[in-house]
């Protein structure tokens, strides 16, 4: 394949699943995704460049390639003009937390350099798909809690005396920079995006991969691992996301933005179509009932739940109505998020409320 835009066209990627203990069946019962194994699945990784889970493509001329492959053949054409990286930057998930996940947390960029040898940590952002009446998430410490404080609470498993229990609202965003401590669920299903990582350090008495018993020893050294790369002073919130209508019947809502990832969920009735031209790579996820997508020459159906990767080079999509779907993409951010909010007459401190714009 060469490097021209006609040589491009969106991509149908594998999507990694993963059973976990507080997994489910919501993403194949409620979100409609076929094709998944019939036990308790807690997360499908949709697009992910995770070394060892990552997804390769699975049809059209590209089939078989992997997505690590791509990034390292074709940057520009991939992630847009002038990118270059050792991994596509951006991982989306489905969450099905139909029990309580782990409290845990993953380093900022800093702290995963400077402890765990790894080039990035991994901020990430929890757009809520459904959730339960009264569902409660944890994520970030109370005012005044200390070091000491948090260490203890840890050893009496006592999450509710140091951390902030949110309300969990579907169509909700929240944006968690990295050295967060959070947990979500039961009952709460999520669409994550986030920094290609798999770092992360766990509170839990338990292994989320299959419940047994974490050892003393180990457990007493997870806990200081987590100690050393908390942030006692994150604490995010929920946000409702901006709006701004772009056509008849056509919304886009920008739920989250930062430097590492942004995502917006669009809807479109039938009055037009969805259109969305784009110069950087964007992961498109269908959280609605089947859709029919054109992107140049390339036609094709997306399907309940199911994902497509369009490279830069393709540079523009239509989706016929009615449509319910997520970008997510490495955002320049004054382009991507700044320019079209501040036309849309939102002002600095608003749009700064999304996560990290500045």
């Amino acid at each position: 394949m060469t490097g021209t835009s006609a040589d491009w066209c969106p991509l149908r990627v594998s999507a990694p699943s993963r059973q976990l203990v507080f997994g489910g069946h919501s993403i194949a019962r409620h979100l409609g995704k076929e094709g998944l194994p019939d036990w308790a699945i807690g997360e499908t990784w949709e697009v992910s460049d995770v070394s060892g889970n990552g997804s390769t493509v699975l049809d059209g001329p590209l089939a078989g390639r992997s997505l690590r492959e791509l990034v390292t053949e074709h940057p520009e054409e991939l992630m847009g003009e002038g990118w270059s990286g050792e991994c596509f930057p951006v991982l989306t998930k489905f969450i099905d937390a139909s029990g309580t996940l782990p409290v845990h947390l993953h380093a900022d960029d800093a702290t995963a350099q400077r402890l765990e040898g790894q080039a990035n940590g991994k901020t990430e952002a929890w757009h809520i798909l459904d959730a339960s009446p009264g569902a409660t998430a944890l994520c970030g410490l109370r005012h005044g809690v200390t070091q000491e404080g948090l260490h203890q609470a840890l050893l009496d498993q006592d999450f509710d005396a140091v951390l902030r229990r949110l309300p969990v609202r579907p169509g909700e965003t929240i944006y968690v920079p990295g050295g967060t401590l959070h947990s979500f669920g039961p009952r709460t299903l999520v669409y994550e995006i986030e920094q290609t990582s798999d770092i992360q350090q766990h509170a839990m008495r338990w292994d989320m991969e299959d419940g047994s018993p974490v050892p003393d020893e180990q457990w007493h050294a997870n806990l200081e691992a987590l100690l050393a790369e908390v942030r006692l002073e994150s604490r995010p919130n929920f946000h409702a996301g901006l709006r701004v209508g772009v056509g008849d019947g056509v919304e886009r809502v920008f739920c989250c933005a930062g430097p590492y990832f942004a995502l917006e969920r669009w809807h479109a009735g039938t009055a037009e179509p969805l259109r969305h031209s784009f110069a950087t790579a964007q992961v498109l996820t269908n959280v609605g009932a089947p859709v029919q997508v054109r992107s140049g020459t390339w036609r094709g159906e997306m399907g309940r739940a199911q994902t497509l990767l369009l490279p830069a080079a393709v540079g523009e999509v239509e989706i016929t109505g009615p449509a319910d779907v997520l970008f997510g993409y490495l955002p320049d951010l004054a382009r991507d998020v700044v320019t079209p909010l501040a036309a849309a007459g939102y002002p600095p401190e608003v749009i700064a409320t999304l996560g990290e714009v500045r």
